[in-house]
């Protein structure tokens, strides 16, 4: 399964003119995933005719929504954003609930329930996420967000004190939210992965798309991630096309920017970024955008990086530990030194144990946070400033 899910992939972004290069057991697959990717297409087709018919309904909550989603799959700063949209409203007094589907043993949700353990944010997961918004609304109450203090918390980004009114929800974060359309949403926000933003511009299986381009219309802003991977050509190019959609979709740049180090057997222990300096890394990933991970520890000044990469939400099994020793072994005979294994957050959260597995070797679980990149005036505040303006909050 993991092969065939890479086979995929390597397809879906793979330009249509050098599918023939591809070897002759992946050629194989496209008239399949070319018939399955029609199918799929009717039936987005049917789906979305039936909500605007009225066939299916839409759930409005009591509470703002805020959709933050993607176009592809995987790797489009998703989690970051949440997270930094959960920080942003606590530190304002505005309780957050984050509604995930805790997709594939739940990394990102538990990843989340680590970073905002010490705010007023709430987490629910479930895949009916309407029936888990009812659930904690009912539990906890929501609060009018009309009140001038706490809006102008939000704009000027002050922290206010403890109440008791931070019990009480404020604003709903969906993550992964395009595609669920059963909850009405005030904002969309969409996400796009600047290292790969559309693959071949098919939709899945055969592309990385999950909805047509065309469904950029519906965003309120654009937000294109690992922007400092990615050349100011290619990004211009990216703000141009996403533009011929919808020539009036602010566009914003953010980049994940490392923080710290901590060891996999100890969450609590914090080591700086310069630990990594001169020594030899294996990177170890199963995320959606491993490419900006091994380029970002590249970045940190390691004398050799080596790469394993999973497929996205991919749990590490026994096999696989014995095959990531297998290559550190290789790495100590050739460089005469002792490897450090790298993972991310999620790879973390995924596979907490079996990680610890991989001893005697060293591994380093990376930090990092989203940060947005200034590009002509587009700035974090102005990302702030115009949720303000489409949550239609009183000044």
């Amino acid at each position: 399964m993991e092969q065939m899910k890479r086979s995929v992939n390597q397809i879906a972004y793979t330009p249509t003119q050098n599918l023939s290069k591809l070897p002759l057991l992946q050629r194989s697959l496209i008239p399949f995933l070319f018939t399955a990717s029609s199918i799929y297409k009717l039936a987005l087709s049917l789906r979305h005719q039936f909500y605007h018919l009225g066939f299916f309904r839409k759930h409005r909550l009591p509470v703002p929504v805020i959709s933050v989603g993607n176009l592809t799959w995987g790797g489009n700063g998703k989690t970051p954003m949440v997270e930094f949209l959960a920080l942003l409203f606590a530190k304002a007094g505005i309780s957050p609930l984050l509604l995930t589907r805790g997709y594939a043993g739940g990394d990102e949700a538990k990843m989340l329930q680590r970073h905002l353990s010490d705010t007023s944010a709430k987490i629910g997961v479930g895949a009916n996420r309407s029936a888990t918004a009812a659930r904690f609304l009912e539990q906890h109450g929501y609060l009018d967000l009309q009140s001038n203090a706490r809006n102008e918390k939000l704009h000027t980004n002050q922290e206010v004190g403890v109440s008791s009114n931070l019990e009480k929800i404020g604003v709903v974060i969906l993550d992964d939210g395009m595609q669920h359309w059963r909850l009405s949403r005030d904002v969309e926000i969409v996400m796009v992965n600047g290292m790969k933003p559309w693959g071949n511009n098919r939709l899945i299986p055969l592309g990385p798309l999950r909805e047509p381009l065309t469904s950029l219309k519906r965003a309120d802003a654009v937000v294109i991630h690992h922007a400092d991977l990615v050349s100011d050509r290619d990004l211009k190019l990216l703000e141009l096309m996403i533009w011929e959609m919808k020539n009036d979709l602010p566009v914003f740049f953010t980049s994940l920017s490392p923080l710290c180090f901590f060891e996999a057997n100890s969450r609590m222990s914090k080591m700086p970024l310069s630990v990594v300096h001169n020594r030899v890394v294996l990177c170890v990933s199963a995320i959606g955008s491993p490419d900006a991970f091994v380029h970002g520890i590249e970045k940190l000044g390691p004398s050799h990086v080596d790469r394993l990469d999973f497929s996205d939400h991919y749990s590490i099994q026994a096999k696989d530990v014995e095959m990531i020793k297998e290559r550190l072994r290789k790495l100590h005979d050739g460089f005469g030194v002792s490897p450090v294994v790298m993972v991310t957050e999620k790879d973390y959260d995924r596979d907490p144990v079996i990680l610890k597995d991989l001893c005697p070797f060293e591994v380093l679980v990376l930090s990092s946070d989203l940060q947005f990149m200034p590009s002509k005036a587009l700035t974090g505040e102005c990302f702030q400033k115009l949720l303000k303006q489409l949550l239609k909050f009183k000044v």
